[in-house]
């Protein structure tokens, strides 16, 4: 599916600025838009670094076999300084940290003149423009901090990635995260034909840093399509199908993803389906678990959002997953400041040391051996997810083929996602329990597992009151007086 040739082994101009130049002329404008080049860095940008470091897996590994959750912020700054002291912020909170670079939304969609602009005229930027900056800067950013003790993760949203992926290899970054579905259906109109073979072009550039020593990691975004009210059985299947699709490419070391949502029992249910496909799919493979704070409407009031965000904590305890991704206070109504982000950090580890500390014999799961009591038997959730991920993988021999069927079949269908290549005939709703369930299946392949397609109606109303639905739960105890729930 490539859409060109990616460069052999040993060739350092595979990362030059010119091959980047030609990678973005390769993989296509977003649409409302063109992708403009930007000049060659000042700085000289050798291929990799003298000495890789940051193994971002085998990091998350020893933490977890040390009973440690690892959590992370989504921070990005568009100053080099504000980043650096954002990065060393993170790395000397009182929790078991990695880095995170997340890059501006101009770079996301490849607008690298309007990043040149914001530069020249002082404008600030909502994440670090990684592309744009030469890499001396981008190096001096990590120098002292970047390290196997560490590491840092390029955070993106982009569905035209391979100027981004070049930028971090340079750098000396090992890490990062995406998929040709998940940064591509909610984030924008780039066809998914072109996202795929951008995204292929890039993971099998990005498998390269192996022959130098280094052991990329990638982390699908697919439990966390939309961010909300995607019932969990199809954010399993794209979580599991996008690690598919790197591990085929090269990429050894992946993470899997889940969005924390309505239901704190539904999600305990998801999470051990997720681990229970990667046991099964991905047997030769280094692979690690990310939970994800709510994505949704995020509480107002501090006591809501602590307790989500600790309800979040739990959930990765209890289903031995090794890493989380925290929100913070000021989600509902600003990007966080680095102190807010680092509370957040704290707020979680601590519930986390308490939530082990409490339930020892509860933990269940690890990356090697997935907790037999709990996976033995076939939930809803691993059954839904088991048949939308074998429906794609028996389509077609080439998973980005084959995913690229599933979305024109509607085998795969994001409920409420506007995207022109997304069938849009499923729906969900919130059940009297909380659930998520399927309200509408369309042509998703789960019928049979659910009643029959289904036809429950979903107005306006209903969409706003359950798009408020965990922001309500969590803010009304703290909003009127009432005594918190437990």
């Amino acid at each position: 599916m490539a859409d060109g040739p990616v460069p052999g082994p040993g060739a350092p101009e595979a990362l030059t600025p010119e091959a980047s130049a030609a990678g973005r002329a390769g993989a296509g404008a977003p649409a409302g838009g063109r992708l403009v080049h930007v000049s060659a860095p000042a700085a000289p940008a050798t291929a990799a670094p003298d000495a890789p470091v940051g193994d971002f897996g085998a990091f998350v590994r020893r933490a977890h076999r040390a009973g440690r959750l690892v959590v992370q912020p989504r921070m990005g700054f568009g100053d080099p300084g504000a980043m650096r002291e954002g990065l060393l912020a993170t790395r000397s909170a009182d929790a078991t940290t990695v880095g995170t670079l997340t890059l501006d939304s101009y770079t996301r969609i490849g607008d690298l003149a309007a990043i040149d602009t914001a530069l020249s005229e002082g404008i600030g930027l909502n994440g670090f423009p990684i592309v744009s900056y030469d890499v001396e800067t981008t190096r001096a950013v990590l120098r002292g901090l970047h390290d196997d003790d560490f590491p840092v993760q390029v955070r993106h949203g982009s569905a035209v990635p391979f100027d981004i992926f070049a930028a971090l290899m340079r750098a000396g970054l090992s890490a990062t995260e995406g998929g040709p579905v998940s940064y591509c259906l909610p984030y924008g109109r780039t066809p998914l034909d072109e996202s795929m073979r951008n995204w292929e072009r890039s993971t099998a550039l990005f498998a390269r840093l192996a022959e130098w020593g280094a052991s990329p990691h990638i982390e699908t975004f697919g439990g966390c399509m939309l961010g909300q009210l995607c019932p969990p059985s199809m954010l399993v299947a794209v979580s599991v199908l996008e690690a598919l699709f790197f591990h085929r490419l090269g990429i050894g070391d992946v993470s899997v993803s889940y969005a924390q949502q309505t239901s704190g029992a539904q999600d305990v249910e998801a999470v051990r389906a997720l681990r229970r496909l990667c046991a099964e799919l991905l047997p030769d493979a280094d692979w690690h678990v990310v939970i994800y704070a709510y994505m949704g409407v995020y509480p107002t009031t501090p006591e809501g959002c602590y307790r989500l965000l600790g309800e979040a904590a739990e959930l990765a305890v209890t289903t031995g997953s090794e890493r989380l991704i925290v929100k913070t206070v000021a989600e509902s109504r600003r990007i966080p400041t680095i102190e807010e982000n680092v509370t957040a950090l704290e707020h979680a580890d601590r519930v986390a040391r308490a939530a082990r500390r409490a339930a020892p014999g509860r933990i269940t799961g690890s990356t090697a051996h997935p907790a037999p009591q709990d996976d033995a038997r076939d939930s809803q959730t691993y059954a839904e997810a088991r048949s939308l991920v074998d429906a794609v993988l028996n389509s077609h021999p080439d998973l980005g083929q084959a995913l690229l069927l599933a979305f024109k079949c509607g085998y795969l269908d994001i409920p409420y996602c506007l995207h022109p290549d997304n069938a849009g005939r499923s729906r969900s709703y919130i059940d009297g329990d909380g659930w998520l369930r399927w309200a509408d299946t369309g042509s998703l392949p789960i019928a049979h597992l659910v009643g029959g397609r289904r036809s429950r109606p979903v107005t306006s109303s209903d969409l706003i009151q359950a798009l408020s639905h965990v922001q309500r739960s969590y803010d009304q105890p703290f909003l009127y007086g009432s005594r918190p729930l437990s």
